[in-house]
């Protein structure tokens, strides 16, 4: 109960889709329910809708298309259904998510090494259909550790690389045909640095808005907004920080901030103070205490209820120990699992 369903895969693209559809298909099926639910809509409507996806996944990482076979047959569910688990978000066109996302680096850190994660906020029932994903494959793309939902390729996550990434959601563009946000996430971590991360991000333009913070195991973060029509990318206010929410921050978005959600400008402020007052003492202990902060419930860094969602899970990166922790639970309640990538 205090930590998600560990599920380790290896072998070929189509091996690990299996024994991930094998061992989680239960979980598949209610996160198949899950999205019925919150669309709406018949699952077999909406893996129809999946299935205008698979163009821009085989460009992106034909790999992944074995993978979803794989775990088509694993679970013993229909293949649109199983692609249907890779877009979600965008066949369903999900609404706008929450989540407060920091990248560290040298002169932040008690030891100068490299720390990133988020909080993750969701509507509380997807709490109870995530999973620790272990990915070993065996024809030399990194190992990796990513939280995600059973059936879901990919979520947030850190390789044996280092190469790390999270996300915040971002609102006011228009929604296009393209490519989905979690193939993209997947196919992340699956790189060597973040030179090549920034590549793929601007070679594959996606379906609609986010912000993606990244670290690497050469000690370089990022912060890149990405929108269906371009990216633009966020220096932050010092080059060992990487802080962001739920609004536009590079000089190239901010003009589409309306209607932003209303906590995020509060929830940046508070994490700036925070990460300022123990400057060159963070470490995995002290940003635990930064992502359970109540200050502003119930749309706080801890997140209670506001606009529906909660803080239902939170990861911290460690490249240099190669160590990526995952929260189950709010902030101020849930435990934290180290996972060894």
């Amino acid at each position: 109960m205090h930590q998600f369903p560990l599920i380790e895969v290896a072998g070929t693209a189509r091996q690990m889709g299996r024994q991930h559809g094998e061992r989680a298909a239960a979980l598949i099926t209610r996160y198949l329910a899950c999205i019925e639910k919150s669309t709406g809509k018949d699952r077999d409507e909406l893996g129809a809708r999946a299935r205008a996806f698979e163009p821009f996944i085989a460009a992106l990482n034909p790999l992944l298309l074995d993978e979803v076979r794989g775990l088509a047959e694993g679970a013993a569910i229909p293949y649109q259904h199983a692609l249907l688990c890779q877009a979600r978000g965008e066949a369903a066109k999900a609404p706008l998510e929450g989540c407060t996302a920091f990248a560290l680096n040298a002169t932040a850190t008690r030891h100068g090494q490299t720390l990133a994660g988020q909080n993750q906020d969701l509507p509380p029932e997807f709490s109870d259909i995530g999973i620790v994903l272990h990915l070993k494959p065996s024809d030399g793309r990194p190992r990796a550790i990513t939280f995600t939902f059973a059936g879901q390729l990919g979520y947030m996550g850190m390789n044996h690389l280092g190469v790390a990434h999270f996300a915040n959601g971002l609102g006011n563009a228009e929604w296009r045909l393209a490519t989905p946000h979690y193939p993209l996430k997947r196919t992340l971590l699956e790189q060597t640095d973040i030179p090549a991360c920034l590549k793929i991000i601007e070679q594959h333009r996606v379906t609609s808005a986010g912000n993606m913070v990244l670290c690497d195991g050469e000690q370089q973060i990022a912060d890149v907004e990405i929108r269906p029509e371009a990216i633009a990318h966020y220096a932050d206010e010092h080059p060992d920080r990487r802080l962001h929410t739920n609004h536009y921050l590079s000089d190239e978005f901010t003009s589409y901030n309306k209607d932003a959600m209303a906590d995020s400008v509060p929830r940046l402020t508070r994490i700036r103070e925070l990460v300022q007052v123990h400057w060159g003492s963070i470490d995995v202990e002290v940003m635990q205490e930064i992502l359970a902060d109540h200050q502003g419930d119930p749309g706080a860094i801890c997140r209670h209820g506001e606009g529906g969602s909660h803080s239902i899970c939170g990861y911290i990166a460690e490249p240099g120990k190669g160590l990526f922790h995952v929260r189950r639970g709010h902030g101020c309640l849930g435990t934290w699992t180290a996972y060894e990538v």
